[in-house]
């Protein structure tokens, strides 16, 4: 059974910066593709960042693009998602997501979900 656990959410002034990490475990943890989404109260879980297993490819949402950066570290199965600059609208409950299969930028194509962590950025 894969799990997909996050960590370094918390409380960041507008303009700060946090690093977010996802650390995924068990056996029939493949090389998948990976990313983060956020969500916001009231809002659906939006597409942030995903990378592929070897860390070639990155996409990124259009609000957060020069911002956020992902990257992965596959020797350790982590995750890691760098937030500069960052905005009050940028507070969310952030996921971390791995296996997708169809449109990465959709919630409905992945398949591994973490349990999530709160950012939030005050003004």
């Amino acid at each position: 059974q894969v799990q997909l656990v996050e960590s370094g959410g918390g409380l960041v002034r507008a303009g700060g910066s946090l690093r977010l990490s996802c650390a995924a475990s068990g056996q029939t943890f493949g090389k998948y593709p990976w990313g983060w989404f956020r969500q916001a109260p009231g809002k659906e879980r939006d597409f942030v960042a995903a990378i592929t297993w070897s860390g070639r490819d990155t996409f990124y949402a259009d609000s957060v693009k020069g911002r956020f950066t992902i990257s992965s570290d596959t020797a350790k199965n982590m995750l890691y998602l760098q937030m500069t600059s960052l905005k009050p609208e940028d507070t969310a409950v952030y996921f971390c997501a791995a296996d997708p299969d169809g449109n990465w930028r959709s919630a409905d194509a992945w398949d591994l979900w973490g349990q999530g962590t709160q950012v939030t950025v005050s003004s």
